[in-house]
Parts: structure tokens; sequence; C-alpha cells
């Protein structure tokens, strides 16, 4: 006798930020849903391998580089060279446990059914799980979510060993703190650990083929990553590839450039991006097949072309950073289900924990320009506030964007120790749609970074009255 497979209303492949929420989205909603994760633990590459563990390592860093500033000079203390890499990340293992305990609580607690092995598709609405033991199950599912990640791009010119050429995975599997880094790439990845490794006192260098880092950033915020990147001493090569890197075989990774020169360092950080996490999934019996960019293509609400399958998270492409891949999940459940969808997609915060840390929201003056034919900009210096100078925190901007009016909040970018706290000021204000005047006519706590947003609303206003007098 032939059994069916047991039917779900919803499938959901990978137990990621994305896969997590549309899970939990699914159950909350009153829908019977299975959730697939090939690791025993929950959490995905965001947990065991991307943001918890290089996020752990950049407090380790702030905390020492803040100890190092709060002492009289002239003692000066540094990380000697060949410090242990696993001594500054004694937290981690604490921190990965009790996140994963709570995503599996949280599993449990919404009666989400758990599968662990690897999936393929049988078709559209049917998967096939390998389990670690080698037995296998099929389940169908209504609706079906591949929220599978990514993995970092390796390009074929690159000899990524990771020994003295790592990726983003291996990079922090180093034994030893180099006393140089040569970072290939200048995204989000790239970014946040050259200016991690550099605040442990290693020498680092960033390549990119970009005339700047985070080249999705606002310009003026993204400039002035680089003059505090350097300042620190650090060094930005940009419109530059390399033609060759090799290990000398002694102590240095050496890349030659574009331009004929070298660049040498102990290590080298390949981070040029990362590519969707699909091997084995078999998504050509179930219609599907990747992009150019070898993504999976969806729509503005995460469908992919076969309509009842969806996709969110990194497998589906930049901006692959956790927050969005929770929107991503929880959209595309609420879409399969008809559900109000919420807020904007606009309104997601974008979140880099570079040191110092960078945030936006909403959009940009040269996209406000773009749409409404003109912006009005206010700043707000941290240089300027009784607390930025408390904090010795005072090369940070706070930007607000406003309308050509310059009466309706359109974005808000932030660089600076705690932009990405800050930027929830500006979504909530988005999404409230607030004037500008709401941040002019209340009071904030003094001394207080947010207070910021007073200082930038009354720049626009000032530019706002100085408009009206010259109309």
């Amino acid at each position: 006798m032939n059994l069916l497979p047991p039917a779900f209303d919803i499938v959901v492949l990978g137990a990621g930020p994305a896969g997590q929420k549309a899970a939990v989205q699914g159950a909350k909603a009153g829908q019977r849903v299975l959730l697939v994760e090939r690791d025993a633990a929950v959490g995905g590459e965001c947990v065991h391998r991307g943001t918890i563990p290089s996020k752990t390592l950049r407090e380790t860093a702030l905390a020492l580089s803040g100890w190092k500033q709060r002492v009289a000079s002239p003692r000066q203390t540094d990380l000697d060279a060949g410090t242990k890499v696993a001594s500054l990340m004694k937290r981690l293992g604490d921190v990965q446990r009790a996140h994963e305990r709570f995503i599996a609580q949280q599993v449990d607690r919404n009666g989400i059914e758990s599968w662990q092995g690897r999936a393929r598709f049988v078709s559209a609405h049917e998967i096939e799980v390998v389990s670690p033991d080698g037995s296998k199950r099929r389940a169908q599912g209504d609706v079906i979510v591949i929220a599978t990640g990514s993995r970092p791009r390796k390009p074929a010119e690159i000899p990524v060993d990771h020994e003295h050429v790592l990726d983003s995975d291996s990079v922090l599997s180093m034994i030893y703190l180099p006393k140089s880094l040569c970072v290939l790439g200048s995204g989000v990845i790239a970014a946040e650990f050259a200016t991690i490794f550099q605040e442990l006192g290693v020498r680092v260098t960033m390549i990119d083929k970009s005339a700047r880092p985070l080249a999705f950033l606002d310009p003026e915020i993204a400039e002035l990553f680089v003059r505090r990147f350097e300042r620190a001493g650090g060094k930005f090569i940009p419109g530059q590839r390399p033609v060759s890197v090799e290990f000398d075989g002694c102590d240095s990774v050496v890349s030659k450039l574009e331009d004929g020169s070298e660049v040498k360092a102990e290590k080298m950080l390949v981070a040029l991006g990362r590519t969707a996490s699909l091997a084995g999934l078999d998504i050509a019996a179930a219609g599907l097949k990747v992009n150019e960019r070898g993504f999976l293509g969806v729509d503005a609400n995460c469908r992919t072309e076969v309509p009842n399958i969806y996709a969110a998270g990194d497998v589906i492409g930049p901006p692959s950073l956790a927050t969005s891949s929770m929107e991503q999940g929880r959209r595309a459940i609420r879409h399969a289900l008809g559900l109000p969808l919420g807020a904007p997609i606009e309104t997601i915060p974008i979140g880099i924990y570079t040191i110092p840390e960078i945030a936006s929201v909403g959009l940009t003056a040269a996209e406000v320009e773009k749409r409404h034919g003109g912006a009005i900009v206010g700043r707000s210096r941290f240089e300027e506030l009784a607390r930025g100078q408390i904090n010795g925190e005072t090369e940070g901007l706070l930007k607000l964007v406003a309308d050509p009016a310059g009466e309706r909040l359109l974005g808000a970018q932030i660089i600076g120790e705690g932009a990405t706290e800050l930027i929830h000021l500006a979504q909530m204000a988005l999404i409230g749609g607030m004037s500008i005047d709401t941040f002019v006519d209340n009071i904030f706590n003094f001394p207080t970074l947010a207070e910021g947003y007073r200082v930038a609303a009354l720049d626009i206003a000032g530019q706002r009255s100085r408009l009206r007098a010259v109309i």
C-alpha cells in the first residue's frame, strides 16, 4: 500500500532568519508548517558562521579599543601579533547557544514541525528530505518557501586555501591574529571585517574595483567611512582588481593589481560577494532556474516564477542582511495567505556593523531628487552634540532627507557608534508619515545622540525658511 507523503500548508526550507520568520508567521496564521534544516541546530549561517560570530568579535574589538582610550597616557596597550583569535571569541559559544535555544523554543512554542536533513524538490509541491542517518521521507506543501541562504563566492582566479587566503566563513578560524590583512572587496562583509581587524591592531588594506566602499550607500556617508578608516591606519585602494594572488611560500600573500602595483599581507580575506546555496536542491524539478546573477528571481512579494514557491533571504541576493531576510520571510507568507503586508519595504532599515556603525532607512538625497525633482538635507554632526563630546564620538553624522518643500521626511542616513539603534527613530517617523516639524517641536533627552534628529530638522527648517523668503 502506497502512503501519500504528509501534507503541510507551508514547507520552509532553511532555518536562518528568513526561514525562521516565514515559519513562525505561517504558524501564527493558523497554518500547518514544516521547517527543514540541514544542520542539527537552527539559526543558519547567521548564527553559526555569519552575523553572530562577526558581531561578537566586533564587541570584543570595541571593548579593547574603548579600554585603551580610557587608559591614561603614556601607558599604551596593544594586542600582540600572534594573539590567538579564539581568545577574542570566548563569549561566542554562549551567545550562539542562547540564540539557538531562543529560536528552537520559538519554533516549538508555535507548533512548527521540524525535520533535519537535506531537501530536494520532487515537484513544485513535493520535497524529499535525506536525514543524517541516510533515511528518506517526503512532504507535500501548498506553499513552499526557499530560504537556504548563501555561501561565499570564490572567484576561480583566486586560490582560497583557508589558511593564507580565507573567505568570510573561514576568516574566524585563523589561529593567530595576523600582523597585516588584505581584504578583497568593499561590500558589507568586507567593510565590517576590515574595520574589526583594524581595531584589533591589524594593518588592513582594502581593495575593490569600485570608486568607494559600500557603493550602495549615500556618497557622503561612504566618504566619511573611508576618511575614518584611513585616519585609523587602514588603506583603501579604489578602482583596482588583482590580476594574480599567490602565497610567497614564506610569510606573505602577494596581490598584483591591474596598475602594476603589489600589495603584500600576512593574510588575505576574499569578500567578493556570496552565491545562493542551492546545491542538491534540484530546483529544476520544481520548474525553477537561477537568474543571470546566480540567485533565485522573485517579485516584490518574494514570489518566484512558480506561483506557489517563494524565496527569501540571501538566496535571492542583496542586500543579504539578517534584517531584510526576516522581513522577506514574513512578507512572503503574508502574501501567500492574502494577509496585509504592513509597512512598505522601503522602511526596512539597513544596519552595517563596521567601526563606526552605519545605518540607513528610506531614500537617499539622490533618490529623492530623482523622484521628486529636488531635496532638502539636514545635517547634525556628533561633534555638535554634548553626548558626542562626552563619548569621544565626534566624527559621526546624522542626515535627514526631506522633500523639496522641506516638510516631509523621506530618508535618513547615519554614521557613528550607535547608528544602528538611532536609525529606528527615523524608521518609525517614516512609517507614521511624520513631518520634519515633529523633530523640531518635541524635546529629546539631554545629553543624547538622538538629539541629533532635532539639530538636523532645525537645519532643514532653516533652509525651508530661506527658500520661502526667496520665493
